[in-house]
């Protein structure tokens, strides 16, 4: 298994808010995490990735158990193998497309900078600042700068929340894009069903 995940636990102050959640996900394939707003999707995206530990239960990535590794060992995983797009996009609005993109370089790896910049239809905007890009230039600069890497597993967060059919499209077919460039695995959280119909091969939880 590429993704196990065994009796899921994870409560915050006493208050449960995920409960013995049990899925795999094989290599190639995608995830898409759905439920409405509060009910863990996030939590479950942070959890995969190692930003979160879990209160009880197992997951593994490539048969490495989580339990048993330590921060540096997570960090490593993470570094190496996962690409994360965030709800939040978190760009440093005083440093160019450029710079916020190799933000989410881990130096393992020769970078593609150029050819991606070119993919995400900025090349002209290569070292404009971020504070003076739009909205959906913005969005685009995160995405690239989640697959700088050429991830193994790209985490989405709600990426299409507030967007509407044109920009969902977009963003949408990036990801997708990039995955299939990179022969990555998606495990996207959303309950926007306009998601499903972008991926073939996916399969689906329900918090």
């Amino acid at each position: 298994m590429f993704f196990l995940v065994k009796n899921l636990d994870y409560l915050i102050a006493n208050n449960i808010i995920l409960s013995k959640l049990n899925f795999s996900i094989d290599n190639g394939s995608h995830l898409i995490v759905s439920g409405p707003s509060g009910s863990g999707k996030s939590t479950l995206i942070n959890l995969m990735s190692g930003l979160l530990r879990p209160t009880s239960g197992y997951i593994s990535f490539e048969g490495k158990d989580y339990s048993k590794l330590t921060e540096k060992d997570i960090d490593e995983i993470r570094s190496k193998n996962f690409g994360l797009i965030f709800q939040r996009l978190h760009l440093v609005k005083h440093l160019t497309v450029e710079q916020n993109i190799l933000l989410g370089f881990n130096k393992l790896k020769s970078p593609n900078i150029i050819e991606l910049i070119e993919d995400i239809g900025l090349t002209s905007k290569r070292k404009q600042l971020a504070k003076n890009l739009s909205f959906g230039e913005s969005q685009r600069v995160a995405i690239a700068r989640g697959v700088i890497n050429n991830p193994k597993v790209i985490f989405a967060d709600e990426p299409t929340s507030s967007l509407d059919d044109t920009n969902t499209k977009k963003v949408l077919e990036l990801i997708s894009t990039q995955a299939k460039k990179n022969k990555s695995s998606i495990v996207i959280s959303s309950h926007d069903e306009r998601v499903k119909k972008f991926f073939k091969n996916i399969s689906e939880i329900k918090l």
